[in-house]
């Protein structure tokens, strides 16, 4: 009797098990897509590095708050920004300076390579915790050490990393912004299989 309730047991755990893991790599299968008039650029999250982060983000996406903002910073060698709502209206003076109206917690734990994803955020004086931007992000173009230990990296590029690289190389004005806009049509949020595909 002992035999087959421990037997009965043990099924019933990996099942369990089984099935956590399966919602596990549901939940890690999530990518975003930025749709823009150079191609479209995939991104995969780093769920468990940047929880927080990336579930703003990916609110944000659902939301369709990044739908018609721009890529306002570009700067070859370095990255391109965006993600800012004021990227929207005309007045380019205010571009760089809005957001949802909150901060994310600063989840500080990954190294700035080539390709990955990272929120923006206020200077050290104003803000000594690096709580990131409640929604702008920039993609890095480069390995850029020097940032490491100070944003939160909460994904990668895993496809248009050319799409990011044309971005950068556009003609910009006196403070980086591009002059013809570089528009996020639309950002969406899929599985990694619909996004890899041609």
């Amino acid at each position: 009797m002992r035999r087959i309730t421990f037997a009965a047991a043990l099924t019933t755990m990996a099942a369990v098990l089984l099935n956590g893991a399966c919602a596990m790599a549901e939940g890690t299968d999530e990518v975003a897509v930025i749709e823009t008039k150079f191609g479209k650029i995939a991104i995969e999250f780093y769920d468990k590095d940047a929880p927080k982060t990336v579930a703003n983000f990916k609110k944000l996406a659902r939301d369709g708050f990044y739908n018609g903002t721009t890529f306002h910073r570009v700067i070859p060698g370095f990255m391109i920004q965006g993600g800012d709502p004021n990227s929207k209206n005309p007045d380019r003076s205010t571009h760089g300076m809005g957001g949802p109206g909150y901060t994310v917690e600063a989840e500080i734990k990954r190294e700035h390579k080539r390709g990955t994803v990272a929120t923006a955020r206020s200077g050290d004086q104003v803000n000594p915790k690096k709580a990131s931007s409640g929604s702008q992000f920039f993609i890095n173009v480069n390995d850029n050490a020097f940032l490491n230990g100070n944003y939160t990296v909460f994904g990668n590029v895993i496809a248009g990393m050319d799409v990011v690289d044309k971005i950068v190389a556009v003609p910009r004005d006196a403070r980086d912004n591009p002059n013809d806009k570089v528009e996020m049509t639309k950002v969406t949020i899929t599985t990694r299989a619909e996004a890899l595909k041609k």
